[in-house]
């Protein structure tokens, strides 16, 4: 009977959520984040209704944990400054789940290969340009030839509060034009939460502060 509670201990830790103070980043991550607020920001997260307005890979290198994103460029930076940009320093994290983990590496090498391209203001899915969430799906789509969450339509969001600013950066209203959020991406069958939305502390581990 010992052995039997012994074990049972074991599996209840393996299968039980982390803590916040137990995360420990691991290459091919997703981390969200609202960034501060502005027009764009707000129709983001206004259109979907969703607090995340932005998103990125978790990848390791010799500098320590980093970010590969869409914002500006296609760039790699600190996983810090990554959390520093965010309101608040907020963010949450998915991880791939364990049947994906394979496939991260290739994940992240396709993501690379759109380093320095310009940042899609106009959200469409073509490759001239990129934005955040059409990185991370597009990488998954080139790795596996799966999508990564679901694409809607503009006009399948609640976008005639933000008429006036969608107007302003697509030169128009084009509301049939597909798209991947980081609410949908978000809602990936591939993906599993890992820290909920909130203030953390970096260390060794990450600690949870609000």
């Amino acid at each position: 009977m010992n052995r039997f509670l012994q074990v049972l201990a074991v599996w209840t830790l393996i299968c039980q959520p982390l803590a916040a103070e137990d995360y420990i980043p691991q290459e091919g991550d997703i981390l969200f984040q609202s960034l501060p607020h502005n027009p764009v920001i707000d129709a983001i997260e206004g259109c979907t209704g969703s607090p995340y307005s932005h998103c990125g890979i978790v990848v390791r290198n010799k500098r320590g944990w980093w970010v590969l994103e869409a914002i500006g460029p296609v760039q790699e930076g600190p996983l810090t400054r990554w959390i520093a940009q965010g309101r608040d320093r907020q963010f949450a994290v998915y991880r791939l789940k364990a049947e994906h983990q394979p496939q991260v590496s290739a994940m992240i090498e396709a993501a690379r290969k759109f380093l320095g391209r310009p940042y899609d203001i106009q959200y469409e899915l073509d490759d001239a340009k990129i934005y955040c969430s059409e990185l991370i799906y597009k990488a998954w789509l080139a790795t596996t030839g799966e999508k990564m969450g679901k694409t809607v339509k503009l006009g399948d969001l609640n976008w005639k509060p933000h008429e006036p600013v969608i107007r302003t950066i697509t030169n128009g209203l084009p509301l049939e034009r597909v798209m991947i959020t980081p609410r949908d991406l978000a809602t990936a069958k591939q993906l599993k939460p890992v820290l909920p939305l909130g203030i953390y502390e970096m260390g060794p581990t990450v600690k949870k502060l609000k």
